[in-house]
């Protein structure tokens, strides 16, 4: 996608969720208000796509600014989420479209072959292979994590271990390309990515970090990573998305927020995809190191002062 149509995009779809949320379209100053969906759809686009964690600063941004609406309302909250991940992944999907194209054609190629030939063909079945153990985990075990996990003091502590795994890989030689993986890195890097369901350890960062241990170079762990989060993402819209949004009944002053959140996110989740691979093309990934190790100190600070509680 050419950079001039990614700003382009962005700045249409930030400019048109701004402009709803000055004209509080849709607004209900008793829920979710637009100012906080504009603000979590920015920071969802920013943090899925960025090795820092999603799931955490979208549970650490409500706790220190005390929106407590979605903790309190958690079937507002589920369809949120899928409003959330809509724009991230239409993100995705339309910076990475010429690529999506060019994969599918050569995994159906390979299915029609029974066999796996070119470069292409390798890193559709890595994809498709990788979302496998994720997405069983997810199936099994979400709740449950959901349930235990996720909570500002657990986050820290995984942002915080995240930073050390990340620095530790990045120092290995930058030696493979996409297509050198094989069936084996797959699946590892499926688990890999399953244990991004606990908020704080990053889906983008466990899987960045996964690529790097396997060697491959920093350009290439960003875009598998990237690659990575479309049938993974797609897979829990759709589960999520037909059940609480589809069958289900929509929560009461939805239509606001979501359409705002959704703006958001696809503004703010084309812009760190632009940035981030042009940034590692020419850096480690330190400065995300730092980042999570900051944010994890804050985070334990503010616990440790009394100015918030350690759960939310």
């Amino acid at each position: 996608m050419r950079r001039s149509l990614v700003y382009g995009v962005a700045g249409a779809a930030f400019s048109l969720a701004l402009v709803l949320t000055l004209a509080g379209v849709g607004d209900d100053p008793d829920g979710l208000t637009n100012v906080q969906a504009l603000v979590l759809g920015l920071v969802q686009g920013l943090t899925e796509l960025l090795p820092i964690s999603s799931s955490g600063h979208l549970i650490l941004v409500p706790w220190a600014a005390e929106w407590t609406y979605l903790e309190q309302n958690d079937r507002f909250n589920q369809t949120f989420d899928v409003a959330l991940h809509l724009g991230t992944l239409v993100a995705v999907g339309a910076y990475f479209w010429g690529d999506i194209v060019r994969l599918v054609g050569a995994w159906l190629g390979s299915v029609r072959r029974r066999q796996i030939r070119s470069s292409d063909e390798r890193v559709a079945w890595f994809v498709l292979v990788a979302t496998i153990p994720a997405g069983v985990v997810g199936l099994i075990g979400e709740d449950a994590i959901a349930d235990s996990l996720g909570e500002p003091w657990q986050i820290a502590i995984l942002l915080a271990a995240g930073a050390a795994l990340l620095w530790f890989a990045d120092r290995a030689p930058q030696e493979r390309a996409m297509g050198d993986l094989g069936m084996r890195h797959a699946v590892a890097m499926g688990f890999a990515q399953a244990l991004a369901l606990a908020p704080g350890v990053s889906r983008s960062g466990i899987t960045i970090t996964a690529g790097r241990f396997m060697r491959l170079d920093r350009d290439a762990a960003a875009r598998f990573s990237f690659l990575l989060l479309l049938p993974t993402v797609l897979g829990a819209l759709l589960l999520k998305g037909v059940g609480d949004v589809v069958l289900g009944d929509l929560p009461d002053g939805w239509q606001g927020p979501f359409l705002v959140g959704t703006l958001a996110s696809l503004a703010s989740g084309l812009l760190a995809i632009d940035w981030l691979l042009g940034y590692v093309r020419r850096h480690t990934y330190d400065v995300f190191v730092w980042y999570r190790l900051i944010a994890a100190a804050i985070i334990l600070l503010v616990i440790a002062s009394g100015v918030r509680e350690a759960t939310f």
